[in-house]
C-alpha cells in the first residue's frame, strides 16, 4: 500500500462524504435514537396535560432567518402539538429583522396540515409590533391596543376568538422562539410581572443562560437549539401517530433530521482524523529509504 498517496488525499473526495452525510439524511429518515431531557419535557408535558380544547397559547415568533434552521422546527412542533389538541393559538412577531416573515410562512405552513381549523375561530396572527418590552406590557392591559389588526389587516373586533381574548389574563401560556435577549424578557418581564407561565425555545448558543430562569421556575420548560426541537418532535410523534406520518414525509426538513445530519456528518469527520492520524503513525514507523 502507498501511504504517501493516501497521505495527500483529494480534498474533494472529504467534501463528497460530507455532501452525501448531509443531503441524504434529510432526504431520507434515519430515525436515529432520540432521548429526551427533563427541560423538554416540562415544555412537552405543560401542553399536553395541563391544556385543554379550547384553551389559549400565545406563540411569539422572536427569531429571523439567520437562525430558521434551529427555531423552525420548534414553532412547528409546538404549532402541531396546539392544532392536535385544538388548543386556540395566537400568534405575534416581536423580532424586527423578518419574525413576521417567519410567523407567516411557519403558520401557513401547519395551518395547512389541519384543514380542519378554522382562520379566525381556532388561530390567527396578529402580525408584527416594534418595541417588544412596551408591546409585552401593553398586552396585559389590552392586545387590541397593541395589536389592532392582524396580518392581513382585519380589525381584532371582527375575529371571532379574539372576542374572549382581551388580555393575559385570558390566555394560559407563552411559547417564544426565541433568538437573542427577547426570550428573556418574556421570562423576567411577563411571567415575574404578570404570572403567565412561559416556554422558551432559544438558539443553541442562547440556551444555557435560560436554565437560570428555569431552575428559579419563571419558566415552563426549554427547548434548546435544534436538540430541544427533535427532543420536542420526538415526544409529538409518540404520542400522536398523525403527527409522525407528516414528520416521515420525504424531503420535509425537522429538527430529527437535522439532529442525523450532525451525527452523521460527526461520524464522517472522526472517521478520517483517525484515518489520517493512523496513515501519519503507519508511516512514521516505516524504516528510513523503505517505500
Amino acid at each position: 500500500m502507498n501511504l504517501d498517496r493516501l497521505m495527500q488525499i483529494d480534498r474533494r473526495i472529504i467534501y463528497l462524504f460530507v455532501a452525501a452525510g448531509t443531503i441524504l439524511p434529510i432526504v431520507f429518515l434515519l430515525g436515529l435514537p432520540v432521548s429526551t431531557t427533563p427541560p423538554v419535557r416540562m415544555a412537552f408535558e405543560r401542553i399536553e396535560n395541563q391544556l385543554q380544547e379550547g384553551d389559549v397559547i400565545l406563540v411569539s415568533f422572536d427569531y429571523g432567518p439567520s437562525s430558521a434552521p434551529e427555531n423552525d422546527p420548534m414553532a412547528d412542533a409546538v404549532l402541531r402539538h396546539c392544532f392536535a389538541k385544538r388548543i386556540k393559538v395566537v400568534v405575534i412577531a416581536l423580532y424586527p429583522l423578518g419574525g413576521l416573515s417567519e410567523a407567516i410562512e411557519e403558520l401557513n405552513r401547519v395551518a395547512a396540515e389541519f384543514p380542519e381549523l378554522e382562520y379566525g375561530v381556532d388561530y390567527v396572527n396578529l402580525g408584527y409590533k416594534d418595541g417588544a418590552q412596551a408591546a409585552m406590557r401593553k398586552m396585559n392591559e389590552s392586545f387590541k391596543e397593541v395589536f389592532p389588526l392582524d396580518v392581513n389587516g382585519r380589525p381584532v373586533d371582527e375575529i371571532p376568538m379574539m372576542q374572549d381574548i382581551k388580555n393575559y389574563g385570558d390566555v394560559d401560556l407563552v411559547a417564544t422562539l426565541a433568538t437573542g435577549i427577547i426570550g428573556e424578557w418574556w421570562a423576567n418581564l411577563v411571567n415575574a410581572q404578570f404570572g403567565l407561565p412561559v416556554i422558551v425555545g432559544p438558539t443553541a448558543v442562547s440556551a444555557p443562560k435560560y436554565y437560570a430562569y428555569l431552575e428559579a421556575g419563571q419558566m415552563v420548560g426549554l427547548l434548546g437549539g435544534l436538540k430541544g426541537a427533535s427532543e420536542y418532535e420526538r415526544l409529538v410523534m409518540d404520542n400522536y401517530p398523525r403527527l409522525a406520518d407528516i414528520y416521515a414525509t420525504p424531503g420535509l426538513y425537522t429538527a430529527t433530521k437535522g439532529m442525523d445530519v450532525q451525527s452523521i456528518v460527526h461520524l464522517i469527520m472522526i472517521g478520517f482524523i483517525l484515518f489520517g492520524n493512523l496513515v501519519y503513525f503507519t508511516q512514521k514507523r516505516k524504516p528510513r529509504g523503505s517505500k
